[in-house]
């Protein structure tokens, strides 16, 4: 039962649903404000604890690559997502003091951390070759869906229960959907591998965590990651908040956010399918200047309309990055170990998720506008699209891919 591979891809989507982005990330905007509201805290104070989160989940990750790596993935996984869905829920008991907030979403970060599209990444890779990139974009939708549902779910339970409420509804979704997703369709990567190539390989192609730090790929991709993760979901998390500080409801302002999510939906599918399909730093240009784009509609229009288009924008970009990454260390990389190099690059990802909140908070608090951080976020963005065209070919191509070039020689 579940032998097929597109399960795998099924099982992604339910788990990343309730991933560590759509709990801890896009619910932030919703709750910031009521929060803030009943505690007295500024915006930047607030957003301090979504650092925090975030920094622990990257510094965590890369050791949970490593084990992943070592022990595989559902050993890892499953403990990480029942402690994850507990401090969740678990965070509705906040007292009024800002460390003991930003203490909970400490712990909150370290658990997430085995709740991270690495995972599913991890198999999703050893499960697919040639249609890899699809696999990947069709998984990684199930973020997008997170950030679709997850943050009207969050609205509606602060409308019914407030901001507590909401914690207790986030942690108990998290474990009804995510537990089963990894028990029962995500895959072992040494299963996978037997059952794409009919026998488990002697040793994965590809180099170790160690010598991939020595490479030049894996530097070309820090920077281009980085500045795409700081600007796209800085611009996200804060997008609630910009927009009812012009005159939107909030209901709108979250609807703006909804529509982000169904667009980041479309940018994982779009760019999924894309990889499989053309050169892989190309596609990663057109996905760093849609968001771009956004950015600077975003600071420049008043309108409404305008903000919400600028909004969805910043959206197709935040759809790419994931699976990008993912797509970026098979290829160049390869399947050694992924999960570490993988955990790796996940950290550095999660820094500028954290960091990209916060300077928008700080600009806001210190500026009394969000324009000065958006216009640097944009000029980041430049530079990254620069950078992630110096990558050159593939260094481990698909297997059709390596026919063909062996035919290219042959004829030359």
């Amino acid at each position: 039962m579940f032998k097929n591979p597109w399960w795998v891809v099924v099982g992604s989507v339910f788990g990343l649903l309730v991933g560590n982005g759509a709990i801890m990330q896009f619910t932030f905007g919703v709750l910031l404000k009521p929060i803030g509201q009943e505690f007295g805290w500024d915006r930047g104070t607030v957003s301090m604890a979504m650092v925090i989160g975030l920094v622990c989940t990257g510094l965590m990750t890369p050791l949970i690559g490593i084990l992943v790596d070592r022990y595989g993935i559902r050993r890892i996984a499953l403990p990480c997502i029942a402690a994850f869905s507990a401090i969740v829920a678990l965070t509705s008991l906040t007292p009024a003091s800002p460390l003991a907030f930003i203490a909970f979403y400490g712990v909150m970060g370290l658990a997430a951390s085995g709740q991270t599209p690495l995972i599913y990444s991890k198999s999703i890779a050893a499960s697919f070759d040639d249609h890899r990139g699809l696999a990947l974009g069709v998984a990684m939708a199930g973020v997008g869906l997170g950030a679709a549902l997850i943050p009207q779910y969050a609205q509606a339970l602060i409308g019914m229960f407030g901001w507590r409420g909401a914690y207790v509804g986030l942690g108990a979704l998290t474990f009804v959907l995510a537990i089963p997703a990894v028990a029962f369709l995500v895959r072992e990567p040494d299963r996978a591998l037997a059952s794409e190539t009919g026998e488990p390989p002697k040793e994965l192609p590809g180099v170790t965590g160690r010598a991939a730090l020595k490479t030049k790929y894996f530097w070309l991709l820090v920077v281009p990651f980085f500045a795409l993760a700081a600007a796209a979901n800085g611009s996200i998390a804060h997008v609630v908040p910009l927009l009812t500080d012009r005159g939107v409801s909030p209901q709108m302002a979250t609807s703006a956010l909804t529509m982000a999510g169904l667009a980041l939906i479309a940018g994982r599918l779009l760019a999924g399918y894309l990889l499989d399909r053309l050169f892989a730093p190309y596609v990663a240009v057109v996905f760093i200047i849609i968001p771009l784009i956004g950015i600077v509609m975003l600071t420049t229009t008043s309108s409404t309309a305008m903000a919400s288009l600028a909004t969805v924008l910043i959206g197709l970009g935040l759809g790419a990055e994931v699976d990008l990454i993912a797509f970026f260390i098979s290829r160049y990389l390869g399947l050694r170990s992924f999960g570490e190099i993988y955990g790796y690059l996940f950290a550095i990802f999660m820094l500028a998720n954290g960091i990209g909140p916060y300077v928008m908070g700080v600009s806001f608090d210190k500026a009394g506008s969000y324009v000065p951080v958006l216009w640097t976020f944009a000029g980041g963005l430049v530079v990254a699209s620069v950078l992630i065209l110096l990558m050159g070919p593939y260094v481990y191509p698909s297997r059709h891919e390596l026919a063909r070039r062996k035919l290219a020689v042959q004829d030359a």
